[in-house]
């Protein structure tokens, strides 16, 4: 119960209580101070009275007052700024103290009855998704509005530091940093990290020598996926790409993957591996003048048309290496494009408005989010049907973040939707 300990400190759910210390002075909180999520104490620069003496600093929190040596604070530098010790239940008369042998003050908190029961219900209802089902209807339409709008922030700036992290690595290139990014998201879901190793497996500037070949292009990625050799034919084109792959990968000095990474299972065939891979060979090619022509677009009618392609005449027969199938053009489905628009584009936009300090590059981001339908899929989905419509990507948006950043690792109480449910009606047990 130690984290709805912060919660009940964070939110001053004692707002009526007279506190006192456990050595019988009066306690008056005057600002709980700012949560800490990492190393260190709970909340950092508190404000408390205790009788007449006004203190700054940390607090440390715990289920039990044990707790402060089980944990071996009273050895640890980084706990000599603390001014109090919070606790649900007293069970040793043992004194705080800290490093340097000060005494800590220390306070008994209690839960409000009605909080605990509240939190024990979500917890109940934690095999079901979203374990807040049930109640979702409860929370009024504007107050779900504004959360909803800072969790689609909250992703598009967790994709943002990403991207920007990628620059990072690829020393400022921002085509190598695109490459990147639209080889993962062309592994839509499932096959999204073995893309992704393909993309890191095989360098951008190896590609680019040898953008004027769709043989070539084709050869080093099939090559580099390692599919060559697990599943190609003796077709007149499967050899000249295995016979191409062999001569690039011993001059490149190439280590190819494993095919098993690249997943058919239960995957519709214009998403069969090979079928992307060979998209993703034709874009590559014009990755430069690609990743410029996004940055000047406005349209997203015209953002579409960026990934209208081509593949060569064997893939209009064929679904994977050796196996015929009826002619038919393998092009990206409109749902395809919304999700590299919304998984890659995105982020790109947003990335480098950011860091060539271009706002209008950022809004444009968040207008692609709005202008675009929103992602219906197993994780939207039951929010749907929970009560939270969705009427864009921005709204799809939030509740995958919703979904991965508080939903998956049990976050209630640092969810808006926890939070209002948590504490409805918390005054009449705190009084």
């Amino acid at each position: 119960m130690e984290t709805l300990l912060h919660y009940v400190w964070k939110y001053k759910f004692f707002s009526n209580v007279q506190l006192e210390t456990t050595d019988g002075q009066p306690l008056e909180i005057i600002d709980p101070g700012l949560h800490n999520t990492h190393a260190g104490p709970d909340f950092f620069n508190a404000k408390i009275r205790i009788g007449q003496r006004l203190w700054a600093g940390n607090v440390e929190i715990h289920s039990r007052s044990s707790d402060w040596y089980t944990h071996r604070h009273e050895r640890d530098k980084a706990y000599n700024s603390v001014i109090l010790h919070v606790v649900e239940i007293r069970d040793t008369d043992h004194p705080v103290t800290d490093e340097s042998g000060r005494s800590i003050p220390q306070v008994c908190l209690q839960i409000p009855e009605s909080i605990r029961q509240n939190y024990e219900l979500l917890q109940s209802a934690r095999k079901e998704f979203p374990p807040c089902a049930a109640r979702v209807r409860e929370i009024p339409r504007v107050y779900l509005t504004d959360w909803m709008s800072a969790l689609a922030c909250e992703r598009l700036d967790r994709k943002t530091d990403a991207v920007r992290k990628l620059l990072s690595d690829y020393k400022g290139d921002w085509n190598a940093v695109f490459y990147i990014v639209l080889s993962r998201n062309f592994g839509f879901g499932i096959n999204n990290d073995a893309f992704e190793r393909l993309a890191r497996s095989l360098p951008l500037k190896y590609l680019l020598k040898h953008k004027d070949s769709t043989v070539q292009t084709e050869a080093l990625f099939f090559g580099q996926a390692g599919l060559l050799e697990a599943d190609a034919d003796d077709n007149a084109y499967c050899l000249s790409l295995q016979q191409e792959y062999r001569f690039l990968r011993a001059k490149y000095r190439l280590k190819p993957l494993e095919a098993h990474l690249f997943k058919s299972l239960r995957i519709r065939p214009n998403n069969f591996p090979h079928i992307k891979i060979a998209q993703l060979a034709s874009f590559s090619r014009s990755i430069e003048t690609l990743f410029s022509k996004i940055i000047e677009t406005l349209s997203l009618d015209e953002l579409r048309k960026c990934f209208v392609i081509q593949l060569p005449e064997y893939w209009l027969t064929h679904y994977r290496f050796g196996k015929v199938s009826v002619k038919r053009q393998k092009v990206l489905g409109i749902s395809a494009v919304n999700l590299i628009l919304i998984n890659t584009v995105g982020p790109l936009l947003a990335a480098y408005g950011k860091t060539k300090q271009r706002q209008d590059l950022y809004d444009r981001a968040c207008r692609l989010y709005e202008q675009l339908p929103p992602e219906r899929n197993s994780i939207t989905l039951p929010y749907e049907k929970a009560g939270i419509s969705m009427t864009n990507a921005c709204d799809s948006q939030a509740l995958i973040q919703l979904k991965q950043a508080y939903c998956d690792p049990h976050k209630c109480i640092y969810c808006r939707i926890g939070y209002k449910l948590l504490s409805k009606q918390p005054d009449a047990d705190c009084t």
